[in-house]
C-alpha cells in the first residue's frame, strides 16, 4: 500500500483500492481485485497486490501518452517575432535614406558640411534603440511581475496566442476541485447525533489506509477533535470496515456491507443517499449495534475560489468548457457548482481522447486555452493554442504548458491572461511610438531641419519613452 503501480498489467493477487486520478480524472479510487487491469504509475491506496505484468517500456499507456505530448508540440509552428522581420527591412532602407540624403544636399550645391550634417542627423534619428527595447523590456517587465504574482510565463511567443483564445478548456480533478476525497455532509436517522456519529465512523475510518476513509478520518478530526482508538478493526475488502469502538459494535460502508448484518437504511437515509449519489457523491453508510445511523457524503471538493475563477474567465470574453475523465453526474455537478453550462461539459474521456476534444474546438475556428495539472492533461496542454499548467501538479502538464500557475489557484488562469494580454498591448504600444517617431522625424532630417545634437536627444527621448511604457506593468494587480 502507498506504492506506485510499476507498469501496466493484471491483478492476480489480493484486492485493493487504486488511485488512478493522476491518468484518468477520476477523483472516487477504483476498486480492483484478481483480474482486473491495472496501469503503470497509478497509486496503490489500499491493501497488498500481486500483479502480472502485460506492457512494459515504450509499449505502456503512460509512454503513450508521452508520445501524444511530444507529436503536440511538435506540430506547433515557431512564432516569428514582427520587430525582427522589420529591422530587417528598416535598416537597409535608412542606409540607403542616409546616402541618398547626402547625394541630394552635395548635388543641390548646399556644401560638404551641410550634406554630412542632414545624412549624420538622418542616422542617428532612425537607429533604432526603441525598436529593439520594445518587445525585450515590456516582455523583461511583463514576466518579471507575473513571477511575483505566482505566474511564470515560458516566451513572447505565449503572449500573442492570449490575445486570440476565446475557448478555456478547464480540466475538474486538482484544476477546478482539490484533487482530494473530501467529507462534505453527514446525514443522522433517529437519535443519532452528528458529533457521535464522526467520532465512531471516525475512530473505525482511521484504521484504514483506503482514500475515503482517510477522507472521514480527517474530516471526523477537524470537526470533533481527537479520535477514539479502536478496540477491534477488520477491513471488509470492497465493502468497507467493521470493528467495536468505545464497546458500540460499528460497521461503516457501502450499504451492502449493512445487508449482509441484516440491517437496513431507513428511508430518510436512503433517500440522502440516493440524491447524494445522484450528485456524483460517494455515499457511506454508518451503523452501530445493529442500527443504521447515518449516512456521509465524500467527493472531491470544489475549490472555493473556482467560481469566482470562472465569473473572471468569463468577463474576458472566453467561454469555459469542463473537460474530465470522470463520470457524467460528477462532472455535471461540479460544472453547476462553478457556472459551467451543461452543453459545455465533456465527461468520460480517457486521457488520449482529451487532445481530441482540443483539436476538435479548435477545427471549429476556436482558439483554445486549456487549464491542466495532470499527466493526461499533458498532451492536451501541448496542443492547445495556449496551456496553462497548475503549478501544484505533475512535471509533465508544466513542462507541456506555456504558463505556470505556481500557486495552484484557478484565478490566477485569468490575472495569466490579463497580463499577458495587457504584456502585448504594450509591447504593441512601444512598437507603434518607435516606428512613429522615426516615421515622422526622418522626413524632417533628410530636409536639413534637425541638426544632429537635436536628433540624439529626440532618439534618446524615445528609448526613454519606451522603457517608462513597459515600466507601467509593475501596476499590474491579481483580480483587477
Amino acid at each position: 500500500p502507498g506504492e506506485k503501480i510499476a507498469t501496466d498489467g493484471t491483478v492476480v493477487e489480493g484486492t485493493s483500492a487504486v488511485d488512478a486520478s493522476m491518468l484518468t480524472g477520476e477523483s472516487v479510487p477504483v476498486e480492483v481485485g484478481v483480474g482486473d487491469g491495472v496501469t503503470g504509475a497509478t497509486l496503490n491506496a489500499g491493501g497488498r497486490l500481486v500483479v502480472e505484468a502485460t506492457r512494459v517500456g515504450a509499449d505502456t499507456q503512460l509512454a503513450r501518452m508521452a508520445r501524444l505530448v511530444e507529436d503536440a508540440q511538435n506540430g506547433k509552428a515557431a512564432a516569428q517575432r514582427l520587430a525582427d522581420r522589420v529591422s530587417g527591412v528598416f535598416v537597409p532602407v535608412v542606409i540607403a535614406l542616409a546616402l541618398a540624403t547626402l547625394g541630394f544636399w552635395i548635388g543641390n550645391g548646399s556644401g560638404l558640411t551641410a550634406a554630412f550634417t542632414a545624412a549624420v542627423a538622418v542616422l542617428i534619428i532612425a537607429c533604432p534603440c526603441a525598436l529593439g527595447l520594445a518587445t525585450p523590456t515590456a516582455l523583461m517587465v511583463g514576466t518579471g511581475r507575473g513571477a511575483q504574482l505566482g505566474i511564470l510565463i515560458k516566451g513572447p511567443e505565449v503572449l500573442e496566442s492570449t490575445r486570440k483564445v476565446d475557448t478555456v478548456v478547464l480540466d475538474k480533478t486538482g484544476t477546478v476541485t482539490t484533487g482530494r476525497m473530501t467529507l462534505l455532509a453527514v446525514h443522522t436517522a433517529g437519535n443519532a447525533e452528528e458529533s457521535e456519529v464522526l467520532r465512531l465512523a471516525g475512530a473505525l475510518e482511521h484504521a484504514s489506509e483506503h482514500p475515503i476513509a482517510r477522507a472521514v478520518a480527517a474530516g471526523a478530526a477537524e470537526r470533533v477533535g481527537a479520535l477514539p482508538a479502536p478496540e477491534d478493526f477488520a477491513n471488509v475488502p470492497g465493502l468497507g470496515v467493521q470493528g467495536v469502538v468505545e464497546g458500540h459494535a460499528v460497521l461503516v460502508g457501502r450499504e451492502k456491507l449493512l445487508t449482509e448484518w441484516a440491517m437496513e437504511l431507513p428511508a430518510g437515509l436512503a433517500r440522502a443517499k440516493a440524491e447524494a449519489e445522484a450528485a456524483g457523491r460517494t455515499a457511506i453508510a454508518v451503523a452501530w449495534d445493529g442500527e443504521a445511523r447515518a449516512v456521509l457524503e465524500v467527493a472531491d471538493a470544489v475549490k472555493d475560489t473556482s467560481a469566482e475563477a470562472i465569473a473572471r474567465l468569463r468577463a474576458l470574453g472566453l467561454t469555459p468548457v469542463l473537460l474530465t475523465g470522470d463520470n457524467e453526474a460528477v462532472a455535471r455537478s461540479v460544472a453547476r457548482e462553478v457556472g459551467i453550462d451543461a452543453e459545455h461539459v465533456v465527461a468520460e474521456v480517457m486521457p488520449e481522447e482529451k487532445v481530441d476534444v482540443v483539436r476538435r474546438l479548435q477545427d471549429e475556428g476556436r482558439s483554445v486555452a486549456m487549464v491542466g495539472d495532470g499527466v493526461n492533461d499533458a498532451a492536451a496542454l501541448a496542443q492547445a493554442d495556449l496551456g496553462l499548467a497548475m503549478g501544484t501538479g505533475t512535471d509533465a502538464a508544466i513542462e507541456a504548458g506555456d504558463l505556470t500557475l505556481v500557486r495552484g489557484d484557478l484565478r490566477a488562469a485569468a490575472d495569466a491572461i490579463r497580463l499577458a494580454r495587457r504584456t502585448l498591448g504594450t509591447i504593441r504600444s512601444n512598437l507603434f511610438w518607435a516606428f512613429a517617431y522615426n516615421v515622422a522625424a526622418l522626413p524632417l532630417a533628410a530636409a536639413g531641419l534637425l541638426n544632429p545634437m537635436i536628433a540624439g536627444a529626440a532618439m534618446a527621448f524615445s528609448s526613454v519613452f519606451v522603457v517608462g511604457n513597459s515600466l507601467r506593468l509593475r501596476g499590474f494587480r491579481a483580480g483587477g
